[in-house]
């Protein structure tokens, strides 16, 4: 059961990693280096909000995953 958890921890935390990346890039290259657009209350739509939500829902099922994984182990060991 460990190998299982072990390989979709990798497979999320690879899935998490491409999404937060194409949600950077979407935002555009002046937000990354502090360009003139300091506002960050602004409303999401569409494809951001869409990845915003799945950034996040990712984040808590990686989290999930990791905390099985240490008590699979600790129970193991």
């Amino acid at each position: 059961m460990a190998t299982y958890l072990n390989i979709a921890q990798i497979i999320v935390g690879v899935a998490l990693i491409v999404v937060i990346v194409v949600q950077t890039q979407s935002s555009g290259l002046s937000g990354v280096f502090g360009g003139t657009q300091t506002s960050f209350r602004r409303k999401r739509r569409g494809v951001e909000k869409t990845l915003f939500i799945v950034s996040i829902a990712l984040s808590v099922v990686f989290f999930i995953i990791a905390l099985v994984n240490a008590l699979v182990a600790e129970s193991l060991g």
